[in-house]
């Protein structure tokens, strides 16, 4: 068993790490049981469309609406506390959720209130943790460590975990609620175990307001040119993305003539992909430069759009997403450890949550983009849009990757004045 630890969690990322990791897999999966669990829950209480795509928007809104806040937080307090505090707040929140549903005193607009509630109190947890991992590991392993903690993400937040929840709702609407409270509060007590080391106070209330502590982590991150060209292009490349994926369900029934169960497959292939990725991270990032890595993606991404706009086959659809999987792994993988090496502590959660805004901001305007061009240009027609804006963004941002292999110099304090 020694061996196997040591083969996933090296003995050098610390044991602080594995506790850290060990509470991220188990959150991790509680998110995955949430992801099917939620929209079922709230589908099971009203037939109202707009009611029911309320489920899916309150996962999306709340990193929208919070995460610069969260990120703020984070850098000022004491952030293993935050991470704790979010996570009670969870607990709470679906300890009651999965009582009422015992009691069968839910209401609709109750569940879309504690569906919101968890995705708010998630924005703060995930922001913060996501700091962590940089103030326990020293610089050359933070790619192995990103590697771990997105590993279980994949495998446990996008493959487990929305099977066991759609089987636990089948069994009692209770259940998954009742099972996600119990993994939030093991993750509430795993991270409590983690030791951080000392930081320098941060600024009081009195000193600095919330404005000027994010208009310094957005004036920080315009002037760090590996971190600006990675937060535009997750920002313009998740609107490609966006509008492709907002119709796969329909692509994969209109246009590859898979049901319900191949969509799902398809998805499965894709997070496959994804641990192929992480089996290959460490030898990869050996052989290639980082800056090469991400242009390799920004082609990957770019020739996955092309290849399924013009293939009717599932089967090699289902090819090109799995090698689409691997990608987006190494992709986000590399994209964080460039950041948490080159962005100061004391930014590091403001910085995190430009980073989460441009993600969400990209699928949002991307979804919106997507739904317009169906009408007109058929179920294809985003898949062209999301081919032809990737390839014109491939030649504008190719000599801005140049600038990623030496992102990564030691940051220790801000280098950016007060507003």
């Amino acid at each position: 068993m020694s061996r196997v630890v040591e083969a996933v969690v090296p003995a050098r990322l610390g044991r602080s790490f594995r506790w850290l990791l060990a509470s991220s897999w188990a959150t991790n999966l509680g998110d995955g049981v949430a992801v099917a669990a939620g929209p079922l829950l709230v589908a099971s209480l009203t037939d109202n469309p707009f009611l029911v795509s309320l489920a899916a928007l309150l996962r999306w809104a709340p990193p929208m609406l919070f995460g610069l806040y969260a990120g703020v937080l984070s850098d000022r307090l004491d952030r293993r506390r935050i991470v704790i505090v979010a996570n009670a707040v969870r607990v709470v929140v679906l300890g009651v959720l999965a009582l009422a549903l015992v009691a069968d005193r839910v209401s609709v607009f109750g569940a879309l209130l504690a569906l919101g509630l968890i995705a708010t109190a998630e924005v703060f947890a995930d922001n913060t943790t996501g700091t962590l991992t940089p103030m326990l590991v020293r610089r050359e392993d933070l790619a192995i460590a990103n590697a771990r903690v997105l590993a279980g993400f994949i495998t446990l937040n996008q493959l487990a975990g929305p099977a066991i929840g759609a089987a636990l709702f089948a069994a009692g609407r209770s259940w998954p609620f009742a099972t996600e409270a119990v993994l939030a509060a093991a993750g509430l007590l795993l991270v409590s175990r983690v030791s951080l080391p000392a930081r320098d106070p941060a600024p009081t209330e009195a000193t600095r307001s919330v404005r000027r502590d994010i208009v310094e982590g957005l004036r920080w991150t315009v002037r760090h040119p590996a971190v600006r060209t990675l937060c535009l292009t997750i920002l313009v490349f998740n609107i490609t993305y966006g509008a492709a994926w907002s119709v796969l369900v329909l692509y994969a029934s209109d246009r590859l003539d898979l049901g319900a169960v191949g969509f799902g497959l398809l998805s499965t292939v894709t997070a496959v992909g994804g641990l192929l990725g992480t089996i290959m991270y460490g030898w990869l990032t050996r052989r290639v430069s980082l800056g090469n890595i991400m242009r390799a993606g920004l082609v990957i991404e770019t020739l996955t759009h092309l290849a399924l706009a013009a293939t009717t086959s599932p089967w090699l659809a289902s090819a090109v997403l799995f090698v689409f999987g691997a990608h987006a792994f190494v992709w986000g993988t590399t994209s964080l450890t460039i950041r948490q090496r080159a962005v100061p502590t004391d930014l590091q959660g403001r910085v995190n949550s430009i980073n989460t805004i441009s993600t969400y901001g990209g699928l949002v305007a991307g979804s919106a983009i997507g739904g317009l061009l169906v009408t007109p240009f058929g179920v294809t027609g985003p898949f062209w849009f999301a081919f032809a804006g990737s390839a014109v963004l491939v030649v504008l941002l190719w000599r801005e990757f140049t600038r990623i292999a030496h992102s990564d110099e030691p940051a220790p304090v801000s280098t950016v004045p007060a507003a």
